[in-house]
């Protein structure tokens, strides 16, 4: 595939589809894929709740764990060749990410270097004072969970981060952003796209959603070996996107990597996580994407054509994270001929000993993994040689959770026959709702940290 540069064309690439993605796989991007801008995505639904959590009792941490590791290895590839990096990692507290990238890069000798940061998804404070907002998930008033509520984080569009853009800083920072919106940013930064423009808005955006998750594009999560063969996938290369002016989305992945990128690689992450192929809702627009068509033009080259939209909602989607107790686990495994309905027994033991103990009332979760933890009650026509049973319950309070990884162990040495290789924690429990918020109460705002 041809590198044609200008002013009337860029190359995005997508560095990270997760929090704990690769980061060679970026930097080998960065370092062989002629990028004018590198997209790290890196939250995850339940990722800036648990930030934050970090954040109150750390107030100077909160963003993605992998932030120095990406940035430490990234800066001195990008900035000698002007790759520009836009990446979310700033999670629930993107000021102290935007401090600690500026101090990574004054230690590697780029003092000059500036970041740009994106702030406003944090609506917490504005939910709080909004009377009769509804819970999507469970058609509850908000107030049914707002004693316990930790953080509530807009889904921002593109059109927060062109300021920081505009800026020409090299890293540009986040907190909560829609994943495509991170992509579709450089193309209307660049472009000058209206709003009003909806086959570009479309366009731009698929391509973001392509590229969202990286290796999955080029192979990763498509891979199935003797139906879906994907060479070289220890050395699975990540994807990159040409954009033009005009709108035309043409998908490549860095010479000499692994992996595969074409129609079938395309058609999948497609369907990614879209509810509804007619009416993908986005901060930048409604996408439609059942005319989409792939063209494979050469090997590891695609392009793609027939995104639609309609204009964007006048209300911002609100993850809100809140504590919902404890979680304890305890996991045994079991061998050999009746495996199965040794495991069985352990767990009615656990289940007895707990209710003896007066945690009485308690979320039991029972897998015997092999078996029903994926499908439920779907069960092999032979039972397997070997089994492990997990038991994951919901707890009130710390106390019932660590009884649930005593009783697991004590298994060990009281029976059933066998068990061993335990494993046990005790976790606080994050969940996530959402509810929608009017666009206009949320106010995006930019900061830098940096040499003025």
């Amino acid at each position: 595939m041809t590198q044609s540069k200008s002013k009337n064309q860029i190359r995005i690439g997508g560095g990270a589809g997760f929090s704990g993605d690769r980061i060679d796989s970026a930097v080998e991007l960065a370092a062989k894929g002629e990028l004018d801008y590198i997209v790290l995505e890196c939250l995850a639904e339940r990722t800036v709740a648990l930030g934050n959590l970090i954040k109150i009792r750390e107030p100077d941490k909160g963003y993605s764990e992998t932030l120095s590791a990406r940035i430490k290895t990234l800066l001195p590839v990008c900035l000698p060749k002007g790759v520009r990096i836009i990446s979310n990692m700033g999670s629930a507290n993107p000021m102290a990410a935007a401090e600690k990238s500026y101090e990574i890069a004054r230690e590697l000798g780029f003092p000059d270097m500036q970041v740009a940061v994106v702030l406003g998804d944090d609506v917490l404070d504005i939910i709080k004072n909004k009377p009769g907002l509804i819970l999507l998930e469970s058609g509850k008033p908000l107030e049914s969970i707002l004693p316990q509520v930790i953080s509530a984080n807009a889904y921002l569009g593109a059109d927060a981060i062109i300021p920081a853009l505009n800026t020409g800083h090299a890293l540009v920072l986040t907190g909560r952003v829609a994943d495509p919106s991170l992509f579709l940013s450089p193309m209307i930064h660049e472009f000058n796209w209206s709003y009003n423009n909806y086959k570009l808005l479309a366009q731009g955006t698929v391509a973001g959603h392509l590229l969202e998750c990286a290796g999955q594009l080029t192979g990763g999560y498509f891979a199935d070996p003797g139906k879906k063969n994907v060479p070289d996938l220890a050395r699975l290369g990540f994807p990159y996107a040409d954009v033009t002016r005009e709108g035309k989305v043409t998908l490549g992945k860095a010479p000499d990597t692994g992996g595969r990128l074409d129609v079938m690689t395309c058609t999948e992450q497609l369907i990614y996580e879209i509810h509804d192929p007619s009416r993908y809702i986005t901060p930048d627009c409604i996408l439609d994407v059942t005319d989409i068509q792939f063209k494979l033009n050469s090997l590891n080259c695609v392009h793609v054509f027939g995104a639609r939209a309609l204009p964007r909602t006048d209300t911002y989607k609100v993850s809100v994270g809140y504590m919902r107790g404890y979680m304890g686990d305890g996991q045994i495994s079991y061998a050999g001929p009746n495996a199965v309905e040794r495991a069985r027994l352990a767990g009615e033991v656990v289940a007895e000993r707990l209710k003896n103990r007066g945690f009485d009332h308690l979320e039991i979760h029972e897998d015997l993994i092999g078996i029903n933890s994926l499908h439920g009650k779907a069960s092999p026509a032979k039972d397997p040689y070997e089994i492990r049973l997990r038991l994951a319950v919901k707890c009130p309070d710390k106390t019932a959770a660590d009884a649930v990884g005593e009783e697991v162990e004590a298994l060990l040495t009281n029976g059933p026959a066998g068990g061993g290789g335990f494993f046990r924690q005790t976790k606080e429990l994050v969940a996530i709702e959402s509810v929608f918020l009017p666009r206009h109460l949320v106010k995006p705002t930019l900061h830098t940290i940096g040499k003025l």
